[in-house]
């Protein structure tokens, strides 16, 4: 049992959603990917609710193309009704994005450690093996991975990558590599791919945001290298406190982006998760309580709150905003087996050991 959230609500909340067939959209109206599927699958997981994670993990199997990838509908370029209150997903943008690629590894195995359903390596770890093997082959010779497949005769080098997507491709190979050692399989590659990475996310911030657009202002990019553990304990403390004034708004929780005035559960609840990660466990605790007003009754929680305006935009609550926050608490409480996993990060990591602050936001 957790004061910050009622995870039994939640999972009921989450089972609303999930279809026939497994799939948990954003919306019972539509708007699927692997990653916020994935995130729901790992709620109902830590809910103890074993059948609609199952469920939920063979969907995401079924669903994998043959290189290892999936094509994901792009729910942020959703547009809204005309009252701008409803999402309208009718036909939405689709990309093989990397970073949903490579989060089934943290599916699985948070999945398997909640559950302790060693079975499941067995089960799902051909998915695994081949979702690692696509996006090593979408990283570039700088070691940053690049955010979708490339079209047939593109260059790699010519796609943007992106710092956030990369950072949790960091932490999803790190749980690749966890999986491998309870199975036994040969993880040298993923390691290297890793480390590659992690480099590349210190020292080559040249990489990320090719395309001319700053992402700096989305809070993603601020408190995900600490949330994934790119960041050494110190330098994730001193970079959460450089943003903290810009993105987080006190008694409200985290702006979603840092010149508009809206806090979302789901960036608050991973905010709250990089500080745990960073040994601020009030903040983290402080944060979940923020967002009381914003759950809603039947055990969802609304994506978030315009504050400039007061009310809650959009009158949507998707299924992996209540599980991010479930999420959230099972980590700041040790509710389940492997609670740990999303802010601990591997502990013989060269990069993090390195030091040295990954480039200001």
């Amino acid at each position: 049992m957790s004061a910050l959230t009622d995870i039994g609500a939640g999972a009921a909340h989450i089972r609303n959603f999930q279809k026939p067939d497994g799939s948990i959209p954003w919306l019972k109206a539509g708007i699927w990917d692997p990653w916020n599927h994935g995130e729901c699958v790992m709620a109902l997981a830590v809910a103890g609710d074993e059948i609609s994670t199952l469920r939920g993990l063979d969907y995401l199997a079924t669903r994998q193309e043959g290189d290892g990838g999936w094509t994901g509908e792009l729910g942020a370029g959703v547009p809204l009704d005309a009252d701008n209150k409803h999402l309208i997903p009718d036909q939405p943008a689709t990309a093989r994005d990397t970073n949903f690629a490579g989060y089934a590894a943290v599916t699985v195995l948070r999945s398997l450690l909640a559950l302790d359903d060693a079975r499941l390596i067995e089960r799902y770890g051909a998915m695994v093996k081949r979702a690692m093997g696509f996006i090593l082959s979408c990283q570039t010779s700088q070691g940053d991975i690049v955010w979708r497949a490339p079209d047939a005769g593109e260059l790699r080098e010519n796609v943007d990558s992106l710092r956030a997507g990369n950072a949790c491709l960091y932490k999803s190979l790190e749980c690749a590599i966890r999986l491998g050692e309870l199975a036994g399989w040969k993880t040298g590659d993923w390691r290297a791919a890793r480390a590659r990475l992690g480099d590349a996310l210190h020292d080559k911030d040249w990489r990320f945001d090719r395309e001319g657009i700053d992402r700096r202002r989305y809070a993603m990019d601020w408190y995900y290298p600490v949330l994934a553990g790119v960041s050494s304990l110190q330098d994730g403390k001193r970079r959460l406190k450089a943003g903290w004034s810009r993105f987080v708004v006190d008694g409200l929780g985290c702006r979603c982006v840092a010149d508009e005035p809206w806090v979302t559960a789901a960036e608050t609840a991973e905010l709250a998760l990089a500080c745990a990660a960073a040994g601020w466990t009030k903040r983290a605790r402080r944060l979940i309580a923020d967002l009381k007003p914003l759950a809603a009754d039947g055990g969802g929680y609304w994506m978030g709150w315009q504050f400039a305006e007061e009310v809650i935009w959009p009158q949507e609550q998707p299924a992996w905003t209540t599980a991010a926050v479930m999420l959230a608490a099972d980590a700041i409480d040790s509710l389940t087996p492997g609670s740990d996993l999303l802010i601990t990060p591997l502990p013989d990591d060269p990069v993090r050991r390195r030091g040295g602050e990954i480039p200001a936001f």
